[in-house]
């Protein structure tokens, strides 16, 4: 199987069912994603295929062949650098455990809508939990992410 992950072509062999996840994490090292419920009700495991933000412990790697997939340690571009000095500079994890989710739903959401509203928001965060109940600095830190990309 080949996978075009974080702008690298990789080459392994492994269960065509095997989720996205594992690869990810057990074949490549790339361990920024992380396994949470393994039923997509979390988010901690969010990734981007071809830009968009899903969950990688329910994706098959080989549903993902031929598409860009992007880890929490390829991101990169505006919507990638506002919200991670956003989230510095809010201190928005508490433990950090959801946050690589978190970033990539944010990053996802910021790419799409670049002035969400609260509404837009709460929808795009929606299903990624946070066990600290971050969410008034997550959200917080979105907008605060809309502001560093307006200068």
């Amino acid at each position: 199987m080949k996978l075009l992950i974080n702008e690298a072509s990789h080459e392994f062999d492994a269960d065509p069912e095997m989720p996205l996840l594992w690869v990810l994490r057990d074949l490549l090292g790339l361990t920024g994603t992380k396994f949470g419920c393994g039923a997509a009700q979390c988010g901690a495991c969010t990734v981007h295929v071809d830009g968009v933000a899903v969950r990688a412990c329910i994706t098959t790697a080989s549903s993902v062949e031929g598409q860009a997939i992007t880890t929490i340690e390829g991101l990169n571009g505006k919507a990638a650098e506002a919200v991670q000095e956003a989230w510095m500079r809010l201190d928005v994890p508490q433990c950090g455990y959801c946050q690589s989710g978190q970033i990539m739903s944010a990053v996802a959401l910021l790419t799409e809508n670049a002035t969400p509203g609260d509404a837009d928001i709460d929808a795009a965060m929606d299903g990624n939990l946070c066990r600290c109940n971050t969410y008034h600095r997550i959200r917080a830190g979105i907008h605060e992410a809309v502001r560093i990309m307006e200068r």
